[in-house]
């Protein structure tokens, strides 16, 4: 694989263009990471109040789009000058304008990991429909693994979506044919909602969430039934090395659950880039 800098004239400048499109686009990541909880949270009350003839709880509008950002310990609007993804951040110090109260490093990193995984897309697939959709792709995959961190939830607005993206993107065979895409889909789900269903029957616990199986089944029909093996044992894998790192280092208690989304979103783009190479490999060693 080339680096970036002796790719061709055109895919570098798409690269840088695109790198910085998807900046941009982590900055309204933040705002989803943030908000879509609330949202959620907000209508399950509204809903709760109005079937029991009680006055909302929540009246006023709250959305991805209003009210405004805003300084939370201040009220400040957040203006133009000051929301330019990451190099904002490092011009005012990380600290709000108004109150100097501090700004989470997390905004910038998210912005920062967004548009490098953007330009990454693009300069690895191209700027044509496959570098497009590897790139919404990993928005979508961002999004949903700060808000599974933070939550434990993966929204449907996130995971359907991403589903049906992946199976009208393979209608092209962009990643995959049709077919695989479709049985990806179903398999993923179902592969999961097994596992779920024998560990429950078991132990009487939950071991993972419904937004699981749904993550798992827009993933296969993103890459295909094929690749379900790879993001499962990887993701596995990852999941079992940083719960074993934090529970050494005193960051995660005893009993406490670790969300699965993340590390399904960090096979799932493994499996994007480099999943066929890997299966590969695997086949020829074993062979």
């Amino acid at each position: 694989m080339e680096l970036i800098f002796f790719a061709e004239p055109e895919t570098l400048i798409s690269t840088i263009i695109l790198g910085i499109l998807g900046m941009l686009i982590g900055s309204f990541l933040n705002v989803v990471i943030y908000r879509l909880p609330k949202m959620m949270q907000r209508e399950s009350d509204n809903y709760v109040a109005q079937e029991s003839g009680k006055e909302l709880p929540h009246p006023e509008h709250y959305n991805l789009m209003l009210p405004r950002s805003a300084c939370p310990s201040c009220g400040h609007q957040i203006t133009a000058l000051e929301n330019i993804p990451v190099f904002s951040y490092l011009i005012i110090g990380g600290k709000c304008t108004s109150c100097k109260a501090h700004i989470s490093k997390r905004y910038p990193m998210i912005e920062a990991i967004t548009g490098l995984l953007s330009a990454f897309m693009i300069w690895h697939f191209g700027s044509g429909l496959p570098g497009l959709g590897a790139m919404v792709f990993v928005w979508f995959l961002v999004a949903m693994t700060f808000i599974d961190a933070d939550t434990q939830l993966l929204p449907d607005d996130l995971t359907l979506p991403l589903l049906w993206g992946g199976l009208l993107l393979n209608i092209f065979s962009t990643f995959t044919s049709l077919e695989n895409a479709v049985i990806g889909a179903a398999a993923g789900y179902l592969s999961l909602w097994s596992v779920y269903w024998l560990f429950k029957l078991a132990t009487g616990k939950e071991g993972m969430g419904f937004g699981d199986f749904k993550l798992l089944a827009a993933l296969g029909a993103w890459l295909g039934w094929s690749m379900l093996p790879l993001i499962i044992l990887l993701s596995s894998a990852v999941g079992a090395i940083i719960g074993i790192s934090m529970i050494v280092l005193g960051k995660l208690g005893k009993g406490k659950p670790i969300p699965f989304g993340p590390y399904l979103a960090i096979a799932g783009v493994v499996a994007l880039v480099w999943g066929k190479t890997l299966t590969n490999q695997y086949l020829g060693m074993i062979n």
